[in-house]
């Protein structure tokens, strides 16, 4: 009989945490942030206010609005634009020495899409940092 072996006999307590599932579960969530944080940062900067609750426009001052008429006719204010080529110099010239570049784009429902977003481009083209577009209230 052999009672110097510790084993034998009695038994002992681990006293020692197993850390190996805790970091493997770390290493994973590291690896998920890892992969989706750059596709949190993708897409476009185009703000839609919902219809239903559609804020106002801002008091302060009299905003630019840039107006697509079903006819593909362009609209600043009340002045007529020819070209879509000549959208961007006239709100450049329409918005300098203003603080806050902001531009409101009320296209008419029936303009194909595809005239609203080379609308929308040279908007953006000209500097304008807000582009916010403009919507009515539905009919109860």
């Amino acid at each position: 009989m052999d009672t110097g072996s510790p084993s034998r006999g009695r038994r002992s307590s681990l006293s020692q945490i197993n850390v190996t599932p805790f970091v493997d579960v770390m290493l994973v969530l590291l690896i998920i942030f890892m992969v989706t944080a750059p596709m949190l940062d993708q897409g476009v900067e185009v703000s839609l206010p919902e219809v239903a609750e559609a804020p106002g426009l801002p008091a302060q001052e009299e905003p630019l609005v840039v107006t697509l008429e079903r006819s593909g006719q362009i609209l600043i204010g009340k002045a007529k634009i020819d070209q879509l080529s000549k959208l961007g110099p006239v709100i450049q010239q329409a918005l300098k020495g203003k603080p806050d570049r902001e531009v409101f784009l009320e296209a008419d429902e029936k303009v194909p899409y595809g005239r609203v977003v080379q609308v929308m481009a040279a908007v953006k083209k000209a500097g304008v940092e807000k582009l916010g577009m403009v919507t009515r209230l539905p009919e109860e």
